[in-house]
């Protein structure tokens, strides 16, 4: 097999934020759903309550509002990350590195969206949205690598993440940069404002699209015991949270030492990089005062690293990077005791 070179890091020095412990939350039966292909990203649903996700070589699957057997719908050729379904029924897929695309599940037939951002390509596509009057947006988790160098990102500890628009006519618009690693996006339920999650910085943000406070951003939940990833809203409002695993260690402890040590460690083989551990993790947020007021966290050997979630025939339903399958909990088994 040829070796691939890495591309080089350019870390800082950065200190990461503190913990702060969330309630206790319930450990549930969860039911693990196999799929043709790994680590399926993210996970949503249609009016028709069918399932979509997406596979790391690139297919895009489709699963019947029970999770019968999955049908291959399309490929995107790269990898796809956040799903969103669009008003008109397509699928809107974040791609590394292809892009923004829009998928007519129907038919197989790619649209490209946003290719390039600011006269450069985007690289890593993270999540997205649509609000009601067909506004796009989405995020990208830096500019400066593709998935398949996610652990680069982390290392350097640099804010090169984004928050972007697209209008109905094509117009892209930055929103916020400097962030870090930007991820998972989701719109509340009164569509007042964005709800985006930054991995790296373990924390949920707002971005304020109607109001006094339209177009400025305020914080909702800091000091996240663990990695956020992507976010969806709940039918009574609440904002779910896919949380792959707890900080690391090893990895948050070198970032505020000297940058020449994630230079050396990034040029090691992956298996001697700072791993996560794989749990079964997700966590819902109250929008407007960041209260807990739901979640799980519990472990199970067929499926871990949990990365996307939405709520689906009064179950929760989840994604991840830790296993080649989906899995769901019963909603009702979710609450808060």
């Amino acid at each position: 097999m040829a070796f691939t070179r890495k591309p080089p890091i350019d870390p800082v020095r950065w200190q990461p934020p503190p913990v702060d412990d969330l309630p206790p939350l319930p450990s549930p039966p969860v039911t693990v759903v196999p799929v043709p292909g790994h680590a399926p990203e993210d996970v949503v649903v249609d009016a028709a309550g069918r399932l979509y996700t997406g596979v790391d070589d690139g297919r895009i699957l489709r699963l019947t509002p029970d999770g019968g057997v999955p049908a291959v719908i399309a490929n995107t050729g790269g990898r796809p990350l956040g799903l969103a379904v669009a008003r008109d029924g397509r699928l809107l897929i974040c791609d590394s590195p292809r892009g923004l695309l829009a998928l007519d599940p129907e038919t197989g037939r790619f649209e490209p969206l946003v290719e390039t951002v600011g006269g450069r390509h985007l690289q890593f596509c993270s999540n997205v949205t649509e609000t009601a009057d067909g506004t796009i947006y989405f995020t990208e988790s830096t500019s400066a690598f593709t998935y398949a160098y996610f652990k680069g990102a982390a290392l350097e500890a640099r804010g090169r993440g984004g928050l972007f628009r697209r209008d109905p006519d094509g117009t892209v618009t930055t929103l916020a940069d400097g962030l870090y690693f930007t991820n998972g996006v989701t719109v509340t339920a009164d569509g007042s404002a964005l709800v985006f999650a930054e991995t790296l910085g373990r924390r949920l943000s707002k971005f304020w699209l109607t109001g006094p406070q339209a177009g400025t951003i305020t914080p909702l939940v800091g000091h996240l015991p663990g990695y956020p990833d992507n976010l969806s809203t709940g039918a009574d409002g609440r904002i779910w949270v896919a949380m792959v695993s707890a900080p690391n260690a090893a990895a948050e402890g070198l970032a505020p030492r000297a940058p020449v040590l994630r230079k050396l460690l990034w040029l090691l083989p992956d298996r001697f990089a700072p791993q996560l551990t794989p749990e079964v993790w997700a966590v819902a947020f109250d929008p407007d005062s960041g209260a807990v007021v739901g979640g799980l966290r519990t472990t199970h050997p067929d499926f871990g690293m949990v990365t996307g979630l939405v709520e689906a025939g009064g179950r929760l339903w989840m994604g991840c990077i830790g296993a080649s399958a989906l899995a769901h909990v019963a909603l009702d088994d979710v609450a808060l005791p």
